[in-house]
């Protein structure tokens, strides 16, 4: 066995693998997404700030060095020399990662007045304090050509990032073009809060507070974030991601301690509660709050109310 002096080998760990691969093997680096990769060979094994991790093998390191001995086999010293040989003054630092070219946000044209959109709610029972907290914030507003109830997802700034739009006199869904989907409709806490409730739309998160409100609760008091639709994750559990809106929000609040699943009661919001639960178990405190009547958190508030659910939801119910 031949020997490698110490600072020689130092200098070797010091070389991570996006690195190594980006720099010697960029066949083999796959854009994953956002800031992750993984390799051709392995799809299972990821790599994502200068770490990574085979979920396949349960087996993970930091450098270039601990996947070439437990992923390619390499004895300690032939490793050492297949990065020591190729560069020994090759800084560890990753190249700039791949940035998805911008899109501009195209806001549908605002309505002179918000009487569709807000009778539109009232109709499906959102508190109107709420509705015209979200209108003075710019968070919602009423499309002029269709009417639409328009609600619209900010970055941190308060930038508009993101609309979703809901037909007032149909079933009509859509995103408005150039939405970036890591801004999600959301309303933050009016002070200072650990928890986050999560919800599949911006309807069911108003109803959730709502509810509050109804019981005498500060309907602000927690952070609130709506995921614009069912989050479906992989059918490999490691293989899956955590929603746009989710990753963007907890890198925008990092004094998030708690979150609180509060998705749909159908097998499609179970599966996705339970799988995410599953991936931020590690990290944070994670509880799954199904709506106690109904499919939906709407659902719920109009059973409490009285109401009937809408009748997009009653037309699902008959087939």
């Amino acid at each position: 066995m031949s020997f490698i002096a110490p600072d020689v080998v130092a200098k070797a760990k010091q070389m991570d693998l996006f690195t190594y691969l980006s720099t010697y093997e960029p066949q083999e680096l796959v854009h994953f997404g956002g800031g992750t990769y993984c390799t051709r060979e392995h799809d299972s094994l990821k790599i994502s700030n200068g770490k990574w991790y085979w979920f396949s093998r349960n087996i993970g390191g930091r450098s270039a060095l601990d996947y070439l001995i437990k992923v390619r086999g390499l004895p300690f010293t032939e490793a050492v020399e297949a990065i020591i040989g190729r560069s020994v003054d090759l800084p560890a630092v990753p190249p700039p990662a791949r940035v998805p070219p911008k899109r501009s946000l195209l806001l549908p044209e605002a309505s002179r007045s918000n009487t569709r959109a807000a009778n539109y709610l009232v109709g499906r029972g959102i508190d109107r304090e709420l509705i015209d907290f979200c209108i003075r914030t710019g968070r919602l507003y009423e499309s002029e050509k269709y009417h639409n109830v328009v609600f619209v997802g900010q970055d941190s700034s308060g930038k508009p990032r993101y609309a979703n739009l809901r037909g007032t006199t149909s079933d009509f869904k859509g995103e408005a073009s150039g939405s970036d989907k890591r801004y999600s409709f959301s309303i933050p806490a009016e002070g200072s809060s650990h928890t986050v409730h999560v919800f599949e739309s911006a309807i069911d998160l108003l109803s959730f507070a709502t509810l509050c409100k109804l019981a005498g609760r500060n309907w602000r008091g927690d952070h609130m974030l709506s995921l614009a639709g069912v989050y479906r994750p992989r059918k490999e559990l490691q293989e899956s991601s955590l929603p746009l809106a989710l990753t963007q929000f907890l890198r925008d609040q990092p004094g998030i301690r708690k979150i609180v699943l509060r998705l749909d009661n159908d097998y499609a919001g179970r599966t996705a509660a339970e799988a995410l639960q599953a991936m931020l178990a590690a990290e944070y405190e994670v509880s799954i709050r199904s709506p106690p009547e109904g499919k939906d958190y709407n659902d719920c508030l109009c059973l409490r109310l009285g109401m009937p659910m809408s009748k997009t939801k009653a037309r699902s119910a008959d087939r």
